[in-house]
């Protein structure tokens, strides 16, 4: 009988909320400024707060009405609650519920976060994930090359994948045009990390030429 795979915005949901619940609320994670407690309230938003959404992509007066929403999140559950709903993911009447939608709009998102949680702690080290994951992370790789706190080198910008054999067809991509150009050579979550703005724990390796 076949069995069914679980989507991976489901499998680090369910290991971040783990995470989560061991590590407590005052530990640091690797955005900054941010505990546990941040984190986890900022994906409650995420999930539950539609209208505070638009302030994650674009900022301006959006994103203030989007950090107002956060806070409050923070202060009005306690922590248990707040990994509680995490694990819950947003309700089944939110489109953001549906599972296409939350494939395409939790997958990066819980990765990336995870390793926020993970990354921050002492004794860490890359997770070796599957290729069929690290396939669906290196789709991203341009898609979150765009966003407003991506990465932007002075000059071009090109990745290239090191879990594949070098010269494999789609294992690299010019993501920007321009001299210098900065190269990024990592598995497809390390360059994900890279481009997010987590450079101090994103395993790559990096030259300027």
């Amino acid at each position: 009988m076949p069995t069914s795979t679980v989507p991976v915005s489901q499998s680090e949901r369910a290991a971040l909320a783990n995470l989560l619940a061991e590590l407590g609320p005052d530990a640091p994670t690797c955005c900054e400024g941010w505990t546990t407690r941040d984190l986890a309230a900022h994906l409650v938003v995420r999930d539950r707060r539609p209208d505070a959404m638009p302030g994650f992509a674009l900022g301006g007066p959006l994103g203030k009405w989007t950090e107002r929403v956060h806070r409050r999140a923070r202060g009005s559950r306690d922590y248990p609650t707040l990994v509680a709903e995490v694990r819950s993911g947003p309700p089944a009447w939110l489109f953001t519920a549906w599972p296409v939608l939350d494939r395409l709009l939790n997958t990066v998102e819980l990765v990336i976060h995870h390793e926020d949680a993970r990354r921050a702690q002492p004794g860490w080290s890359p997770r070796d994930l599957p290729p069929s994951v690290q396939d669906q992370l290196w789709t991203a790789v341009r898609y979150l090359s765009r966003g407003k706190d991506a990465a932007k080198p002075e000059g071009g910008l090109l990745v290239r994948r090191s879990d594949v054999p070098d010269g494999a067809e789609g294992s690299e991509r010019r993501l920007k045009k321009g001299t210098p150009t900065t190269t990024v050579v990592g598995a497809p979550l390390e360059i994900l990390l890279w481009i997010s703005g987590r450079q101090d724990v994103a395993c790559v390796d990096l030259t300027v030429e």
